[in-house]
């Protein structure tokens, strides 16, 4: 006679849980043959197959065994939009994200109340009704990276990366992947969003979705920059060309496109008799920035009528979708810095060198699983030597 115990539940939670990974039967019925049993509520799974379960669909096992399936939130204000529609189910790797992005901001808050760290000015410190171009210089100055030195450099990446940098230098933590943590099976999905921000007066937060192309990173950054100079935490699906429906997002966007391609700059640099497609191409290698931010300028400017913008808009945007944006994983060091940010690395690497952080609290909040491995990253980033 079997020994097994099984568990008496609501079968509609199973679907639920299912359903909230954005998985059908047939991609879990290697694992749970009896999955189209258990949903029917004709069999009954065992402890060891629930915990299965719950670790295939990214759900802690305590919520299957709740009268009704948790209506899950997001933890900050959702400024998303899909097909002009808002999107009211966050997926299980946008919230994983963002609870290890809040874990890993709430230690550096107290990193930084430690070390008196002072706390940053330009946070909350514009509003809607401020002008965004005169927002986009306080930006660009607190920044210390002008257009003319970004147009200096080699590429987009190079760009992308000198960005980053000047962030972080500003007090800014950048965060930038395109997988939950260090779990390569759990791909962010930029479909879903492009980035957040979560804002604080000592460790304020930008996330990038890195599975986005690197001009869309940097418009990304850009807005989620504008959002910490408003105050406003938020998840942003923004894309470059677009206008959002809510004021925020279209301030944000505004200013975000001030930034990087300035209106004077912009009427300066426009070559009207060159075919639009090209001149496209050669603004958006000039300014390093995407095609649709090109695009946008050019309505914005009044060079282009709102029908060619649209026309322009839909075939760039075929055209990005149609190239793979996903690279291989590199090295493994800088991999680890862009995904945790290089602030934030070294802040948690050290203090644990200094024995005021718990070794396996290091370990989860930079994703590192061996002690050689944390020492080396230690090397790399020039904790120690």
């Amino acid at each position: 006679m079997s020994n097994r115990q099984y568990i008496a539940m609501n079968p509609g939670l199973l679907s639920w849980a299912r359903e909230r990974a954005g998985l059908d039967e047939l991609a879990l019925a290697r694992r749970f043959p009896k999955l189209t049993e258990w949903e029917a509520g004709k069999a009954q799974p065992t402890l060891r197959q629930l915990e299965d379960f719950a670790h295939a669909v990214h759900i802690p096992i305590g919520y299957l065994f709740l009268p009704q399936p948790v209506q899950e939130a997001l933890p900050i204000p959702d400024f998303r939009t899909l097909a002009d529609h808002a999107i009211t189910r966050p997926s299980p790797n946008l919230l994983d994200m963002l609870y290890l992005c809040q874990q890993r901001q709430d230690w550096y808050r107290d990193h930084a109340l430690t070390h008196a760290l002072p706390a940053l000015d330009f946070i909350g410190s514009a509003s809607t009704g401020d002008d965004p171009a005169t927002v986009a210089q306080a930006l660009s100055k607190t920044l210390q990276l002008s257009l003319a030195q970004r147009q200096q450099l080699s590429n987009w990446s190079e760009t992308l990366r000198q960005f980053m940098v000047s962030a972080e230098k500003a007090g800014v933590l950048v965060m930038a992947s395109s997988i939950v943590g260090s779990n390569i099976h759990r791909k962010l999905d930029v479909r879903e969003f492009r980035g957040f921000a979560l804002v604080d007066n000592l460790a304020p937060l930008i996330f990038l979705n890195a599975a986005d192309s690197k001009a869309a990173q940097m418009f990304t950054l850009a807005h989620e920059m504008a959002h910490l100079w408003l105050g406003e935490s938020g998840v942003s699906d923004t894309e470059a060309g677009r206008l959002p429906e809510q004021a925020i997002e279209r301030w944000c966007n505004a200013v975000a496109a001030e930034l990087l391609m300035p209106m004077r700059a912009t009427r300066a640099a426009y070559q009207p008799e060159l075919p639009l497609p090209e001149e496209i191409q050669r603004l958006a290698r000039q300014f390093k920035v995407s095609t649709l931010v090109v695009l946008r300028r050019l309505f914005d400017a009044g060079f282009i009528t709102e029908a060619v913008l649209w026309q322009n808009y839909h075939e760039q945007l075929q055209r990005i979708q149609a190239l793979d944006v996903r690279r291989g994983g590199g090295d493994f060091y800088r991999t680890l810095a862009a995904r945790t940010g290089t602030r934030f690395a070294r802040a948690v690497l050290a203090s644990t060198l200094e024995g005021q952080t718990l070794f396996q609290d290091a370990f989860r909040m930079l994703g590192i699983k061996k002690s050689a491995t944390f020492y080396k990253a230690a090397r790399e980033l020039e904790v120690m030597t």
